[in-house]
Parts: structure tokens; C-alpha cells; sequence
């Protein structure tokens, strides 16, 4: 059967062929890695155009071969601090993809059900007229973005801008949630803000390196050569590896641990109770240069090996002679990636491993470091120019001089700036998908019908009738093929900008040819669209008025200035002709930062962190003043958290565990790779299970099976061995551009869960509960047992009622009714107090303080009463809910004289408060997005009130509890105190 996709050819020109040879020859040292400069080319380019490889997260710096206005081939940089000259199988082949003949070459729009050319004018005033329509009906909160991992620093800036500073919506996220969100996550609680502490040369001086679910080897085969090299050369240093599966990484492990997936938490609260029992810990750094070690002592003592040995499999003298080379090496290099990150308890795992170099004082000096690694080339820039959760420069949105900050700097007003909370991550705005108040969904760069979890309600969501969805990519992708809009985008060398990698090395990627046909740069249809939506800023001139990608990162400096991302000492000609520069960079640092905390000094004051914190199993986050307790104050933060059991865990029905991962050979949803010479080498996915669970199931090695869970099922070719038994393995790169309508489905996310961390928010791949059945012989017939469903939503999608997108409908939103009952409830706590009064005449302390409270609660409807009139209350439902409670906490209408009766009203008294407290901070943040001032100031006012009747109602319990509830009092008639 001829293949629905063309393959690229191999190179006619390689210095090796890395698809076999994935990792090249060895060249062993100590302290100065050798260069070795791979290329690839068809034929001897006309010239080199500088750049830097975009198909991982290492970003090897990468020379592009132009021939006749072509690219022809690639080398690695021998002058790059990254890879010295070295490239991976990716990188040496992904370049094949620019001149595709499947590229997007120009816009189309859906008429009749059907995607059709159209200009780009047409594209694009149709997506303005759509957006001034969703904003018209459901205010700028109807429209959310989804982007990627693989822009350039310059336009997730300039997004950031069409999002945070020109629409005012904070419904902003990218993919980088499902691969790094945990990373920056762990980077602020431990050290206060992102931003890696290492640098890749600490793998040239280090005596270990202990990966946590990284399976490096496959997933930065550069950075994994450069591993092979020490390890080839003197001194080599120790191996940590704690992988489930046999990873390539794993086979070449000093220690290698195997924990039962989701059991992350207790394997290293374990480590750390070795840690701390034998007395591997830096007292002198923890003493002067950490906060939480207490705390953090007596969750991990109650984590011995024989109950880690317990949860988690891994015997307990394995699990000491791995916390004996961490808690002894003289320098230690950890690193963590998807096996921590998208697995339970994710965040609070990602901070025990920082834990495990805090607890050494192994930060800030060569040999010693944490990559909490990324997973695409930009990620890290997605995160600093705050496209996803994150704000600019990573500031802190609960800070309000960072806001102003950024405020001033973008010259809008301050109130605009939408931080009344972390920005939107991609599951909720799904459900704010699912209930129509978004209406407007603009995804850039990635393809959630093939990576995001649980994908039959992704299909459902984004082909509603009522949901315009825009998609701006370079191929035809799953989810461009259910698109209202798609916009044809430039790729890696057919434009300009910058882009950093995880030790915070910056690239400058130049432009070596034209896009094809009509295919803009994603920077250019950005600052259209904000010129065409005739953004402002307050003194009435553009808000986006760049003529390009430099002018742009000149912006970003001064946005970065001050803060740990700080960009203010580079330039495009400083970052051209030699090696990229790690940041921060600036006049103290004009060369770059080699290492972060080299002075032990942390991101972690008061006014300057990028966040407080979070509570790590609730995931609530810490307020200022409860940070302000803490006082960290430039010290780093040790947190604890104990281990609670996956969500989901194996049962009767579904008694294996699944888990997702990536190949060496692919890249994400295989949008580049799967039209390479590389789809050959990784043709289809299939199932890795263990040799045990094979026999018990009958199963011969490549034998297809059905797999499914409560969410959906595929059917795939079975892999025998390579990882403990309980444990499976599906790669997730695979959708369905290239295979038949009506064929197998095969997707990995067909199957896994949208439970997500309660920190990071990132998705659990690891960790949902699947069963596998074995299929009935066909005598060389395919039957279907799982069929695909991207064909039927692509069908879905040409049947859509577009006309409901616009549809005025009746609609009531919740505001006045919220209005409402806050107003109520407030009238009726002063009614309770005046009811109160004559019932207190024999405690003259009780009467007192309920005539001040009479006065606060006065005070507060004062204060919220206009704001209830010009936002039209209704209090219809508010009335009987705020009556509703009051009558069940104030039952009585005798005497409360008795001091139990007392105790008891003062407790309903606090409750009925924390009520109305509830209700104030709920309107807090809507009125920050309302952009109202007025409202803004009267619910901080009203709340500071009400906290204080609070606390006296605390204090009243406080002072008359003991005597009330300890000392007996003779009883009246009837059995009454």
C-alpha cells in the first residue's frame, strides 16, 4: 500500500548515519569536552546561516546549509557551549521537512463544512469580526489561547501581549503544561522563581548524576552523549537512574531503581530518610542558607526502606546503595524530566529532588546542580514571556509592584493587567469550553487532538457547534483538520529570533530562506492581528508598534530587566558569530551566568520571588503574610510532603498501569519527524509489558492486543520485556494524519486520564489503569477492534452549526445574583447582632463587642451596597440562602446568657462570617476583571472588616472555651446548663 504520507530521503552527505549510530563515537574526558562536528547535507551549500536545533530541549547550536535559495543540509557549531559541534538524529534530519510538499502555503477557511482557500485579508478579518463578536456577547473572557513549546522567544512575547495586555484575559496556556509545567513549578517553591540553577558543564566535573524519570538517552540524545563521554573517559562519574522501564539510560546505571509508577514521593522521601539518618547533609548550608528542615526531617523519618520497600517495589538495599552514592559523592548532578513530571504527585516529587542537592549544598559551584529539564527547545521562553502560567520576567501576580511593573512598561493601566489568579491552564479552559462561556480558541504551534490526555472529550469540545477555533501551524495536523481558521505558519529557518534552552543558553536563529507560498512568520500574524484589533496602550498609540523580531527582543530587555530572566545585556549582534549565552546577562554578568546561586544567595525575598508558594498536597497557595512567616528571605525552601496513592490505581477490571513516554526517534506528535527518514526507523507504536504479565495473558512478542480504559481503547502490536510487572509502556507520538479513515485507533491518549497535579497542573500520563485482552487469530486479516475516531470528528466538525458561534442568545451571568446574596447576607448579619444585644445584658463583654460589630457591619454595607446597585443586584436566590443559614446556626430565641449557649453563638457567629468572607473573595476577583476600581477597593475594604469581626469571634471562643467546655455547671430543670 502506497504510504498516505511521503518520507523524506535520508541525506546524501553524513558524517554518520544517525539513525543507527544515534549517539556517534566516544571521546572520553574530564573537565573539556572534545568537538566533533556532525552535518548533514544533500549538497555543499552557497553559504551557512547561523541558528540552533529546535527538536528537543538541549538547543544545540546548528549551522543551516542554503543552496539556490534551499536548505541543503546542516552541521552542528563547534564554537557552541551546548553541544560543541555535535547534533542528534533529529536534528540532522528535521530540516527535511521545510521543503514538504504537505506545508500549509496559505489560509483557509471552512464554507459549507469544507476548508478552503482564502486570503490572508479574509483569514484575518475574519478572525477580528469573530473576536469583537465573542467579546460583544461574553466579554474578552470568551477567548482563550493554546500555544506551544517551539516559538521564538519574540513571539510568545508578542502574544503575551495579545493576550495579557491587549484582550485583558488571562485564558492563555501552552503545551509546555503537559511537559515542563512541573519543572518551573518545583523551581519556584524551592528557590522562588524558574530559572535552572545548572549548566550543562557540570557534567564535566561532577562525580554523579541522578536522573529521576529521564530517560535522557532518548529524549536529549546530545546531552546523553556528552554523559557517554565522561563515562568514557577518567574519573567517570556514578549513575542514579530511577526509571520503571530499561531505558538505554538505565542499562548503563550504577543503581538502577524500578518503582511501581505513581509511588515517586515515597521512593525519595526514602532517600532522604538515609539522607538524614546517616547524616549526609551540609549542616553549615542548611543552617545559614535554607528554611523548612524541621518540617522536612519528620515527614521523611517516617519513610524507612522496608515501607518504602512497601509502596514502591524497589528493594530497600537497593534503594540505600542509591541514597549512599547521592548522599556521598563529592558533587551531585540531578536531573528530572516526564517520569516525575507527569506522574502523581508530580510537583511534590520534582521539590524532594531538589531537596536531595539542598540538603548537600550542591547548587552553585561546577559539578553540582538540578536540570528540572524541559521538554521542547522553547519551553523555557514560553514561561518567561508568560504565555502560559507564568507572567513576564516571572513575576509574581500576587505582588501588586510587579504588576504595576508591568504595567508601566506595557503603558496600560495597572488595573487592566489580568492577575487575579494564575492564568487559565489548558484542562479548565476545556471545561469553560464545555459550558459555553468560551466561545473562541486559538491554538498555535501544537496539536492537542494527538497530546492531550483523555482525547474523545478533546474531539467532543473542539468540534462544538457553538466553539470558533483558529489553528496556526505549518502541516495539516489532526486539530487543524477540525478548524474553523488555519493560518499557515514559517518554521525553524524561515525566520528570525531567539530561543533558550534548559541551562538558560540563549540562540539566535537567523532566517536562511522563504517560507513557502504564503506561510507568515507566527510573529508577523500576531502583530497583525493586534493592529487589525487596534490595540492601544493608555496614551492612545499602539500597543504592539514593532517592525520586527528586533525590535521585539529590544522590548523583552527591558521587560526582563531587574528580574532572574534578565536579557538586558544581549543583542542580536552580541548573540551572533560565536556561542550562545546563558542569562542572566546583564551589566554585572556581560557575558552570561555560567551558574546560578553561585553566591548561595536564592529568588526567594518577599519582593521578589515569583511566587509565595503552595500548600503541596492541596495545592493551595500560600498568601504573603503566611510567606512572610516562612521568611526565606535569599534562603533556599525545603518542602515536605508525605506520599498519597495515585488517583488511580489498578483494580480487578483494570489491573495494569500505563505509561507514556517518548522514542529517540520521534518528536512529539511527529508533525516534523513522521515525514523524516526517522518515521521509518519508528514506524507505529505499540505496547511494552513484562515478560510475566505476557505469559499470564498468552501473548507472543508484536502480537496485537486491545487496550483499554474506562476512557477509550486502541488496539496495537505487543513489545515483551523491559519493564516491571504491573507496568506498560506506550509511546504517545502517534495520531492519525498518516494512516487510513476507519483504520485502528492507536493513539496513546485514547487512554489516559485528565487528572492533573494540583501545583503544576500538569496532566498524569503516567499512572492511568488499562487492561489488555488478547485477540482472536484472523489468519493474517487485520479486524478492528478499536476503530479511530479523528475521522468522525473531522466529520463532526464539517456538519457544525456555525452559525451558533454568533448567536445571541439568552444569557444570564452570575454577578448580580452573587451581588445579591452578599448584599442579604450582610443585612442579616446586623440583624443578628441587634437581635444579639438584648440577649447579652448579663454579659457585659459580649454586649460590648456585638455594638462595635453592629458599627463594622454597618461600615461594610456601606461599602458594598452602591456596588450591589450598579451592577443591578437580584436577590431572589440570595435572600434564602443567606436566611437559610443564619436560621440553621441561630436556633434559639431565648437567653444565650448560659456560657455554653455563648460559646455556641459566637461559633455560629465566626461561621456566618467566614460565609460572607467567602463571598468576598469571591467578587475580588471578579471585579479585577471587571476592571472596576470602585469595586475593587470596596471588597478590600468590606473583606479587611469582616476578617477583623472574625477574629473577635475567634477571641471571644478562645478566652470563655476552657472554663465553658472543662468545668461543670448544675444542671436546671428539664436537663438544661
Amino acid at each position: 500500500m502506497k504510504p498516505k504520507i511521503k518520507i523524506g530521503k535520508a541525506p546524501k552527505h553524513q558524517t554518520r548515519n544517525s539513525i543507527e549510530d544515534i549517539w556517534g563515537p566516544r571521546m572520553g574526558y574530564k573537565h573539556v569536552w572534545p568537538t566533533r562536528v556532525d552535518e548533514a547535507k544533500d549538497e555543499e551549500p552557497d553559504k551557512w546561516v547561523q541558528s540552533a536545533c529546535v527538536l528537543c530541549s538541549n538547543g544545540c547550536g546548528m549551522d543551516i546549509g542554503v543552496k539556490d535559495g534551499k536548505v541543503v543540509g546542516v552541521r552542528g557549531r563547534a564554537t557552541d557551549r551546548v553541544n560543541h559541534g555535535r547534533l542528534g538524529p533529529k536534528g540532522l534530519h528535521g530540516w527535511k521537512t521545510i521543503h514538504h510538499e504537505d506545508r500549509l502555503t496559505h489560509p483557509l477557511i471552512r464554507k459549507n463544512g469544507v476548508l478552503e482557500k482564502a486570503t490572508w485579508d479574509e483569514a484575518m478579518s475574519l478572525i477580528v469580526e469573530k473576536s469583537k463578536d465573542t467579546i460583544d456577547r461574553l466579554t474578552q473572557h470568551g477567548i482563550a489561547f493554546y500555544t506551544t513549546g517551539q516559538f521564538f522567544l519574540e513571539e510568545y512575547y508578542a502574544l503575551a501581549l495579545v493576550g495579557k495586555a491587549g484582550l485583558n484575559t488571562l485564558h492563555m496556556d501552552g503545551n509546555t503544561r503537559l511537559c515542563t509545567a512541573t519543572a518551573a513549578a518545583s523551581m519556584r517553591e524551592s528557590f522562588g522563581s524558574d530559572g535552572q540553577p545548572g549548566s550543562y558543564t557540570d557534567i564535566d566535573y561532577t562525580d554523579c548524576i541522578a536522573l529521576y524519570g529521564h530517560n535522557m538517552a532518548a529524549t536529549q540524545t546530545v546531552l546523553w552523549t556528552r554523559i557517554l563521554d565522561r563515562l568514557a573517559g577518567p574519573n567517570p562519574p556514578k549513575i542514579v537512574v530511577v526509571d520503571p522501564r530499561v531505558s538505554d539510560t538505565a542499562k548503563l546505571a550504577t543503581v538502577h531503581l524500578q518503582p511501581r509508577i505513581g509511588t515517586n514521593v515515597a521512593l525519595l522521601n526514602g532517600i532522604q530518610y538515609l539522607m538524614f539518618e546517616n547524616d549526609w547533609i551540609d549542616w553549615d548550608f542548611v543552617n545559614n542558607h535554607t528554611v523548612g528542615i524541621e518540617p522536612l526531617k519528620k515527614v521523611v523519618m517516617e519513610f524507612p526502606p522496608d515501607k518504602v520497600e512497601q509502596i514502591t517495589g524497589v528493594p530497600a538495599s537497593q534503594l540505600r546503595k542509591a541514597a549512599e552514592i547521592v548522599g556521598t559523592s563529592k558533587t551531585l548532578l540531578s536531573t528530572a524530566l516526564q517520569g516525575v513530571y507527569q506522574s502523581n504527585q508530580a510537583t511534590a516529587a520534582a521539590c524532594q529532588i531538589n531537596n536531595t542537592n539542598i540538603l548537600r549544598g550542591m547548587l552553585g559551584k561546577p559539578g553540582c546542580g538540578i536540570f528540572q529539564m524541559n521538554g521542547q527547545p522553547t519551553a523555557q521562553n514560553n514561561r518567561e514571556a508568560g504565555c502560559d502560567g507564568e507572567f513576564p520576567g516571572f513575576r509574581n501576580h500576587l505582588n501588586p509592584v510587579h504588576m504595576e511593573d508591568m504595567a508601566r512598561l506595557w503603558n496600560i493601566d495597572s488595573v487592566k493587567v489580568p492577575h487575579w489568579n494564575e492564568p487559565t491552564h489548558v484542562e479548565n479552559i476545556l471545561s469553560f469550553i464545555a459550558k459555553g462561556t468560551i466561545q473562541m480558541l486559538w491554538i498555535s504551534g501544537t496539536n492537542p487532538l494527538v497530546s492531550l490526555p483523555n482525547l474523545a472529550r478533546v474531539r467532543e469540545l473542539l468540534t462544538k457547534d457553538d466553539l470558533f477555533v483558529v489553528a496556526q501551524d505549518i502541516f495539516m495536523t489532526e486539530t487543524a483538520a477540525i478548524a474553523d481558521v488555519v493560518l499557515p505558519a514559517a518554521q525553524w529557518g524561515e525566520k528570525t529570533g531567539c530561543f533558550t534552552n534548559v541551562d538558560r543558553t540563549v540562540h539566535i536563529s537567523h532566517k536562511a530562506v522563504d517560507p513557502p507560498g504564503e506561510a507568515k512568520a507566527d510573529l508577523e500574524i500576531f502583530l497583525d492581528f493586534g493592529k487589525r484589533m487596534d490595540f492601544k496602550d493608555k496614551d492612545g498609540q499602539p500597543l504592539m508598534p514593532f517592525k520586527n523580531s528586533e525590535d521585539v527582543f529590544e522590548a523583552w530587555k527591558k521587560m526582563s530587566k531587574g528580574r532572574p530572566c534578565d536579557y538586558s545585556g544581549m543583542s542580536y549582534d552580541k548573540l551572533t558569530g560565536g556561542s550562545g549565552i546563558q542569562w542572566p546577562c546583564n551589566e554585572e554578568a556581560p557575558s552570561g551566568t555560567e551558574r546560578l546561586f553561585s553566591n548561595k544567595k536564592f529568588f526567594t525575598e518577599l519582593d521578589y520571588c515569583e511566587s509565595f508558594g503552595h500548600d503541596l498536597e492541596t495545592g493551595a497557595y500560600y498568601t504573603k503574610d503566611e510567606y512572610k512567616a516562612l521568611n526565606p528571605n535569599g534562603r533556599a525552601i525545603l518542602k515536605a510532603c508525605h506520599y498519597f496513592p495515585s488517583p488511580e490505581e489498578p483494580n480487578e477490571e483494570y489491573p495494569l498501569r500505563l505509561s507514556t513516554g517518548r522514542r529517540v526517534h520521534h518528536f512529539h506528535t511527529r508533525t516534523k519527524t513522521g515525514r523524516t527518514p526517522l518515521q521509518k526507523a519508528c514506524p507505529e507504536p505499540e505496547i511494552v509489558i513484562n515478560e510475566e504479565d505476557a505469559r499470564h495473558l498468552g501473548l507472543k512478542d508484536r502480537e496485537e492486543v486491545l487496550v483499554e480504559s474506562i476512557r477509550g481503547k486502541v488496539q496495537l502490536p505487543v513489545s515483551i520485556g523491559g519493564v516491571e510487572k504491573g507496568n506498560t509502556f506506550i509511546p504517545f507520538h502517534f495520531g492519525y494524519f498518516d494512516t487510513e479513515t476507519g483504520g485502528k485507533a492507536r493513539a496513546a491518549n485514547e487512554l489516559t486520564t485528565a487528572k492533573w497535579d494540583p501545583i503544576s497542573k500538569q496532566p498524569m500520563f503516567k499512572g492511568g489503569a488499562i487492561r489488555i485482552t488478547k485477540l482472536p487469530s484472523t489468519d493474517g486479516e487485520v479486524k478492528i477492534h478499536a476503530r479511530e475516531q479523528q475521522s468522525a470528528a473531522i466529520e463532526t466538525a464539517s456538519k457544525k452549526n456555525t452559525k451558533a458561534q454568533g448567536t445571541k442568545t439568552t444569557r444570564e451571568r452570575g454577578l448580580e445574583a452573587w451581588l445579591g446574596e452578599l448584599d442579604c447576607a450582610i443585612d442579616r448579619l446586623i440583624d443578628l447582632y441587634k437581635n444579639l444585644l438584648p440577649k447579652t445584658d448579663r454579659d457585659p463583654d459580649a454586649q460590648n463587642g456585638l455594638r462595635i460589630m453592629v458599627r463594622i457591619a454597618t461600615r461594610v454595607r456601606k461599602r458594598i451596597k452602591p456596588m450591589a446597585s450598579k451592577y443591578h443586584e437580584n436577590k431572589n436566590r440570595g435572600q434564602k440562602r443567606a436566611d437559610a443559614l443564619a436560621d440553621l446556626l441561630f436556633q434559639h430565641d431565648d437567653s444565650v446568657d448560659g456560657t455554653y449557649e455563648m460559646l455556641e453563638t459566637m461559633q455560629g457567629l465566626h461561621m456566618y462570617l467566614a460565609y460572607i468572607r467567602g463571598s468576598l473573595r469571591g467578587m475580588y476577583p471578579a471585579s479585577q476583571a471587571l476592571w472596576d476600581k470602585e469595586c475593587i477597593g470596596a471588597v478590600t475594604e468590606a473583606t479587611e472588616d469582616v476578617t477583623k469581626m472574625e477574629e473577635w469571634c475567634l477571641q471571644q471562643m478562645q478566652f470563655r472555651s476552657p472554663q465553658t467546655l472543662l468545668v461543670p455547671l448544675p444542671l436546671k430543670e428539664g436537663g438544661k446548663r
